[in-house]
């Protein structure tokens, strides 16, 4: 496995309070859903700056991958306020404005989605092209940079089906980012992945957020989320009942639901490194 990227390096002329002064460019505020008499979200309040990468953590169900698809328009909420640069998300109610405004949010799955019958750069063309209006030229320059950026520069003319499913995770990564979008959404993106193939991929995702990236990101890698986040939300119960640096939500958490999380996370973790480890010892 790949080491992971540590750390957040400084972007460009930053200064010292720059992230927290920058442009909110995403505000939720006291957004509500349910689905019949099932409450999924129970009035969500998050805020995201530019350059800015935010985590959401949590146990299954607690409303985590509900709130990326509030913020790009995938689900409209009941109540409450959803802005993405200052667009009102929920009030958007044709499909061109819904188009407009995902052309500015990229969003990588837990599944690839790739298009088997499309080599990996035609995926990465493909959208640009037909929805930007980018050149085939220009649209294929940028998809062999962006196939170097994420180390998959001899895949180009591969299909899906001959690639692992690390590789196709990274040619969705960059499918995203051909479409030079403002912010990207990654839902457990590397939950459909086998242990050997993770790292390739949070490797990826830790540079690019080096790099200034605006995203926020579901996972339930918590260590990654340690690494590479300038805030860390813990949602639980379609709340987010503690948000925090990522030093004070993993090391000194206010909440005792959000330490008894980590404490049943770091068990599972423990679990999964000692069966893999017995699994590599030879028979």
């Amino acid at each position: 496995m790949m080491s992971l990227v540590l750390g957040r390096a400084a972007l460009p002329g930053a200064q010292s309070s720059g992230r927290r002064d920058a442009e909110a460019l995403v505000t939720l505020r006291d957004v509500h859903l349910s689905y019949g008499d099932a409450a999924v979200l129970r009035g969500i309040d998050l805020s995201v700056r530019r350059n800015e990468a935010v985590s959401i953590i949590g146990p299954s169900g607690s409303g985590k991958s509900t709130i990326l698809r509030c913020i790009n328009g995938l689900i409209t909420p009941e109540r409450g306020e959803v802005r993405v640069n200052g667009v009102d998300v929920a009030r958007l109610t044709r499909d061109d404005e819904k188009i407009a405004l995902r052309k500015r949010i990229g969003f990588v799955f837990q599944q690839y989605n790739l298009f088997p019958h499309l080599t990996a750069l035609q995926n990465l063309t493909i959208a640009p092209m037909r929805v930007l209006g980018t050149s085939r030229a220009e649209a294929e320059h940028t998809a062999h940079a962006l196939l170097v950026k994420v180390r998959l520069a001899d895949k180009a003319h591969a299909y899906p089906g001959e690639l692992s499913g690390g590789q196709q995770q990274r040619v969705a990564i960059a499918r995203a980012l051909a479409m030079k979008p403002e912010l990207i959404l990654f839902d457990e993106v590397t939950s459909a992945l086998d242990p050997q193939t993770v790292g390739e991929v949070l490797n990826v995702i830790g540079e690019l957020v080096d790099e200034g990236l605006t995203c926020v990101l579901v996972t339930h890698e918590m260590r990654f989320a340690e690494d590479i986040s300038d805030r860390v939300a813990y949602t639980e119960g379609g709340v987010i009942v503690e948000e925090g640096s990522p030093e004070q939500i993993f090391h000194a958490p206010r909440d005792e639901r959000t330490r008894h999380f980590l404490e049943s996370t770091q068990s599972r973790a423990r679990r999964t490194r000692a069966s893999l480890k017995l699994a590599s010892i030879p028979s």
